[in-house]
């Protein structure tokens, strides 16, 4: 019994740390000789010529900026007699839209924008929208004179159609086709 107490002992302490085995110590390498000191002028140099480089370096990136920033060229302006506006799917009828576009079909600029601010149609609103764009593209694309200006062109075209339907006597239904109408104005400069 001694000895299994012994080693009930024996287990409970804790183990002695061994010290760690200790590596051979590698040889030791032989010291190159000191190279020879580059005199002190050579190492000024050579200062200069780096600072040189870095300088060429700065002046090349600022010559790419101003570059970039320079205006670019201009190229020569072509001739436009005219200057138009497209707008799609306007909800209203064509039929109204054409009823109103014939007011102003031929008219100065300023004299179809006065009559359509008179006019008390549905459609007034959207073509005085557009033969003012199309005046606006005119003056500030093409150079036109606003002065000048006169609603060459006005088109009116079928536009998309939304179709519904609408509840009927004896459970039956009928269809609904609300039309869209897509607009075009051409405005020229008087000669």
């Amino acid at each position: 019994m001694a000895e299994t107490e012994e080693k009930k002992v024996a287990a409970k302490k804790p183990a002695a740390k061994k010290a760690p085995a200790k590596k051979p110590a590698a040889p030791k390498a032989e010291k190159a000789p000191k190279a020879e000191k580059e005199p002190k002028e050579a190492k000024k140099a050579v200062k200069a010529e780096a600072k040189a480089a870095k300088e060429e370096a700065k002046a090349a990136k600022k010559a790419e900026k101003a570059a970039k920033k320079a205006p670019k060229e201009v190229k020569p302006e072509v001739v436009h007699d005219s200057a138009r506006c497209y707008v799609r799917d306007v909800r209203v009828t064509p039929r109204k839209v054409r009823y109103v576009a014939d007011y102003v079909r031929g008219k100065d600029v300023a004299e179809a924008l006065a009559i359509l601010k008179n006019v008390n149609k549905v459609a007034a609103l959207p073509i005085a929208k557009a033969i003012a764009s199309a005046a606006a593209n005119a003056t500030n694309n093409f150079g036109m004179e606003k002065d000048k200006l006169y609603v060459a062109e006005i088109q009116v075209g079928d536009g998309l159609r939304i179709k519904r339907y609408i509840p009927r006597a004896k459970g039956s239904a009928s269809g609904i086709i609300k039309r869209n109408s897509h607009l075009t104005v051409v405005v020229k400069e008087r000669k």
